[in-house]
Order: C-alpha cells, then structure tokens, then sequence
C-alpha cells in the first residue's frame, strides 16, 4: 500500500500530467485513481476541488514514524504551502489530508486549522487520516 496525501481547494490548479516528475512536489497523479479522488472529496473535503500531491510517498508528520521520512515530509509541506498562498486570495483556504489508497472513506482521525503562513513546522504534528485547512 501507499500513503497518498490530497489537497482540496475552491479553485482549480494546474495540474502535472507526467506521474513520475522529478520534482519532490507536483500537483497531479501517483498513486489514486478516479475513484479515489472522489470519495477522498464526498468524506473528508468541503471543496469542489480535489486533488492529488504527488510526491512518492504522502505527507504525514508524527513522531512515531521514521525521521527521514517525516523531516522530507516537513519540506513537502512548506513547499505546498509556499504553491498554495499563490493561488489563494485572502480569506480563502486549501484542505490537505494523507491516508493509504484505498482508506479515503474511512472516519478522520483528527482536524487542525493552520494559518497558511503562520505555523512552526517542527511544532505540528500530522498524522495520517488528520485533516488539516489551511487558511491564507
């Protein structure tokens, strides 16, 4: 199984139509399909966008998993935030959630709001199955 992280959002974004990009960041498929999508949008998004943030492996920050894992993840994220606070308007917001495919429709875990440009990376935690909004 993989962990798949997904952002949903209240506008569309570009998407990245090569699956295996180089970057450690892109918007766009690695491991969901069709179906995945639209339940991780019908269970756990408020937003009529969703998508996939493909990065080889999804975002998740908790002490318990590997360090290396979790300090590429703490990257990932900024990075995201860093995309999404350029396309957002102010008081507008983007969803972030990670579960293994095949987990979209199960029960959250836990919520969190963050300010999109306000949060201490190495004070969060985001484990899988947590649903975090992030607000510009």
């Amino acid at each position: 199984m993989s962990l798949a992280s997904y952002i949903g959002c209240n506008i569309e974004l570009p998407i990245n139509a090569d699956e295996y990009s180089d970057e450690s960041l892109y918007i766009g498929r690695c491991f969901a399909d069709e179906e995945n999508l639209q339940n991780v949008k019908k269970y756990q998004f408020t937003t009529p966008y969703v998508y996939e943030v493909s990065s080889h492996w999804g975002i998740e920050i908790s002490e318990y998993m590997n360090q290396e894992t979790c300090a590429e993840s703490k990257v990932k994220l900024l990075e995201l935030c860093k995309r999404m606070n350029g396309y957002l308007k102010q008081g507008d917001y983007f969803e972030l959630y990670s579960c293994w495919v095949g987990e979209e429709t199960e029960k959250r875990e836990g919520e969190i709001i963050l300010e999109i440009n306000n949060f201490d990376i190495d004070q969060i935690e985001i484990p899988e199955k947590t649903l975090v909004r992030f607000k510009k």
